[in-house]
C-alpha cells in the first residue's frame, strides 16, 4: 500500500475514530473536532468526509489520510502505512459533483461594524470592549447554515473569526501587519493579544505589529524582521509560544521575550482578565476595609456616649 491508495481509500473519520477522536459539531458532509496537536476551547480542526481530509483553521495546516496519522503518531511515512494497513479499504470516494458542492461550503455575507450584543458581551468577557473599532462583525455561511462573530481581517482579505462558539478562518489563511514607519515591531500569536496590550500599555508613539493569527505562520513573517531595529515577542507560555520565540530568536536573536512579564498566565489576555479581577478584589477589600473602621469608630463614639 502507497499514500495515494490510503488516502484514497480509507476513511479519515474511521481514522480519527481509532485515535478516539470524535466530532463536536457534525453535518452529513463535515464535521468539526478539537485540535489534534493542542488544547483549545473551540473546535477548530474541519474534516471533510467528501473529500476525505482535514484542515486546521488554526494553524493553516491542511491533512490527508497519511499525514494526520503521521501528527497524531508524531511517526514516518512508513510507520503511518504501517499503522493504516489494518484499515478497510472500502471507503468510496464521491462523484465530481459532490466534491464540488464541498467547496463553496464557506461564504461571507456581510462585514460590518461590531453592534450584535452577543459580539459586545464576548467582547466584554475579554476585557476588550474598549478596542471594538479594531473588528469587524462578520456574518457568514458554512454547508447552508448562518453564522455571525467577531472578524479581524488579515493581509490577504481573510478574516480571523471568533466568538464564543467558534474560532476559525474564513478565506485565505494569513499574518496581519499593522505599519505605523516605526522601528520597532511587536509581534502577538493572536489579535486578543495585540488588542490586549493597547489597553495594558497605551503607545503614545505606536510601534509596528505583526499578528500570526498562528504560530504556524511564522515562516510568512520571517522576511520582516530584517526591517527593524528592535523586537518585541508577547507570544503565548506554552510549547508553541516557546518554539515560535525559537524560530523568532533565529532570525533575529536579539528580539526582546516579554512574557516572561505576565508568566503566570497562558496568554497577554489572560492577564490583562486577571488585572481587572485583581482590581475588583482590591476595591472589595478596601471596601471591606472601610466598613470595619466604620464600624470601629462608631463603636468607639458610643463607648464615649
Amino acid at each position: 500500500m502507497n499514500c495515494k491508495q490510503a488516502n484514497e481509500n480509507i476513511s479519515i473519520k474511521e481514522v480519527m475514530e481509532s485515535f478516539s477522536l470524535f466530532p463536536s459539531k457534525e453535518h452529513p458532509k463535515t464535521a468539526y473536532y478539537y485540535a489534534i496537536n493542542r488544547q483549545e476551547r473551540t473546535p477548530s480542526l474541519l474534516v471533510n468526509y467528501v473529500k476525505n481530509i482535514a484542515f486546521d483553521f488554526g494553524t493553516g495546516k491542511q491533512y490527508d489520510v497519511v499525514s494526520i496519522v503521521q501528527e497524531l503518531k508524531q511517526c514516518t511515512v512508513s510507520d503511518a502505512l504501517e499503522y493504516l494497513s489494518r484499515f478497510d479499504f472500502s471507503y468510496k470516494k464521491p462523484s465530481v459533483t459532490e466534491a464540488i458542492t464541498a467547496e463553496n461550503t464557506n461564504q461571507i455575507l456581510e462585514v460590518k461594524e461590531v453592534i450584535h450584543p452577543a459580539l459586545l458581551d464576548y467582547l466584554k468577557s475579554r476585557k476588550l470592549e474598549s478596542q471594538k473599532s479594531e473588528l469587524s462583525e462578520v456574518h457568514y455561511r458554512i454547508n447552508d447554515k448562518r453564522y455571525f462573530g467577531l472578524g479581524f481581517k488579515n493581509d490577504s482579505g481573510g478574516y480571523e473569526i471568533r466568538s464564543s462558539f467558534s474560532k476559525i478562518c474564513l478565506g485565505k489563511k494569513d499574518i496581519t501587519t499593522i505599519k505605523n514607519n516605526s522601528e520597532n515591531l511587536k509581534v502577538f500569536e493572536g489579535f486578543t493579544d495585540y488588542l490586549s496590550l493597547k489597553i495594558l500599555e497605551p503607545e503614545k508613539t505606536p510601534s509596528d505589529y505583526l499578528i500570526l493569527n498562528s504560530v504556524a505562520m511564522v515562516h510568512k513573517a520571517s522576511g520582516l524582521f530584517g526591517n527593524y531595529k528592535s523586537v518585541e515577542m508577547y507570544l503565548d507560555n506554552d510549547r508553541a509560544g516557546e518554539q515560535c520565540r525559537d524560530s523568532i530568536l533565529k532570525i533575529f536573536p536579539k528580539a526582546n521575550d516579554r512574557s516572561n512579564e505576565y508568566f503566570l498566565h497562558q496568554d497577554l489576555n489572560d492577564f490583562l482578565m486577571s488585572q481587572e479581577e485583581k482590581t475588583l478584589e482590591n476595591k472589595l477589600e478596601k471596601n471591606q476595609t472601610a466598613i470595619h473602621d466604620a464600624e470601629e469608630n462608631r463603636n468607639i463614639y458610643r463607648r464615649k456616649r
